[in-house]
């Protein structure tokens, strides 16, 4: 008795494409607030639509990147904790940087 197996060659074709993508994914990258924060997931994680909306109803004015990185961390940590499913933006930008490279490695 013998068992024919049909589509390996498309597998192997995915693997390598899924290898490649992560291949591209290692090491340190800067990658865009607006690649992290997508409206998916800002809709998935707040009761926000998207990140604009996030920063408009805190109580900062983020207009800039030098106006963000003013904000004291553990009150911008707080504000988080209110409007998200997250204790803390580090936790936040972990969560989105992991559903960033699933997305990246074609997984979403």
């Amino acid at each position: 008795m013998s068992v024919k197996i049909t589509g390996m060659d498309s597998l192997e074709k995915k693997l390598k494409k899924i290898a490649d993508r992560a291949r591209e994914l290692d090491g340190k990258h800067q990658i865009a607030l607006t690649d992290l924060l997508i409206e998916s997931f800002i809709a998935k994680h707040t009761n926000f639509v998207n990140a604009q909306e996030l920063f408009d109803n805190s109580d900062f004015k983020v207009d800039s990147a030098e106006a963000f990185k003013a904000i004291p961390d553990d009150e911008w940590d707080q504000y988080i904790s209110s409007v998200s499913s997250f204790d803390s933006w580090k936790e936040m930008l972990h969560s989105a940087s992991a559903e960033y490279a699933k997305r990246k490695m074609g997984f979403n």
